[in-house]
């Protein structure tokens, strides 16, 4: 399932939980926090710039510092998934899972169940979204 839930007056909060996967832009689930610590972690020159950004563009953007960095550490993340040819919650996946065949499995099902929400074969899903498996 997925929804759209308002927070504030600003911030738009998209939750999409899967299976496997939940992600909030404003307020992580457990799983992608732990994705976005290991991503960050990972990245030392991130964690710098991040730790250096500028409050008077924070105030100008009408959020905090903490805000101001979450949202560039999720567009940090974003561009990442997107260069690796992945959705952020894939991404999550990836980061979190034990190992690759985790990691593969668990993709897979939650794509089978978006495909199935959206109410598409799952081969002409595959073929959409580019993924090279048996369609069943």
């Amino acid at each position: 399932m997925s929804g759209v839930e308002r927070l504030g007056s600003r911030s738009l909060c998209c939750v999409y939980t899967l299976h496997y996967v939940e992600i909030c832009v404003t307020e992580p689930g457990p799983r992608h926090q732990k994705a976005l610590d290991r991503f960050l972690g990972e990245r030392p020159e991130l964690a710098t710039k991040l730790d250096n950004l500028n409050p008077l563009e924070a105030r100008a953007a009408g959020l905090s510092m903490e805000e101001y960095r979450q949202e560039r550490l999720n567009e940090a993340f974003e561009t990442e998934a997107e260069q690796q040819g992945f959705f952020a919650w894939e991404l999550t996946l990836q980061l979190t899972s034990e190992t690759p065949e985790e990691f593969e499995a668990q993709r897979l099902e939650v794509h089978r169940e978006v495909a199935q929400m959206a109410g598409m074969e799952w081969a002409e899903y595959c073929e959409l979204y580019g993924l090279e498996v048996e369609a069943h």
